[in-house]
């Protein structure tokens, strides 16, 4: 995974994580690479210095502390919806169909789903959307 700081025509900065280099150049090809603030979609590469990490600040398992007010509200999002749901990991399209429907106790979850699964889920009327952070039994 790469980390890419980009800058859209609006003037909005923002980062996004990318499979590779390619994979981002694929995605913006495609029109599939959006502001994160506004959803403009003409989006570039920001000049960008390479992280280095330090050996006092490299930590295995150390989590890095918020560099912006974004990270820290996505960080605290974050904190709200484990705290307050259930992850049911790779079972969440079968288990949010069946809330729907009336066949599992009415809650609040969360997992995984690919992205036909989930559009999916909202054609047919269930109230899903994405998270913008990966479940923590994914993130290392």
């Amino acid at each position: 995974m790469i980390r890419f700081s980009l800058h859209c025509a609006q003037g909005h900065d923002f980062d996004s994580w990318f499979a590779s280099g390619t994979a981002f150049d694929d995605l913006k090809l495609r029109g599939l690479v959006a502001c994160a603030i506004c959803g403009d979609t003409s989006v570039e590469k920001a000049l960008m210095a390479p992280a280095v990490a330090h050996k006092a600040q490299a930590a295995p398992g150390a989590l890095s502390t918020p560099a912006s007010p974004m990270e820290e509200a996505m960080a605290a999002l974050r904190r709200e919806v484990e705290a307050n749901s259930e992850y049911v990991g790779m079972n969440f399209v079968t288990e949010a169909r069946r809330i729907h429907a009336g066949n599992a106790p009415e809650r609040a979850i969360h997992g995984e789903a690919k992205a036909d699964e989930a559009r999916k889920l909202i054609e047919d009327g269930v109230p899903v959307a994405p998270l913008p952070f990966m479940p923590s039994r994914k993130a290392n």
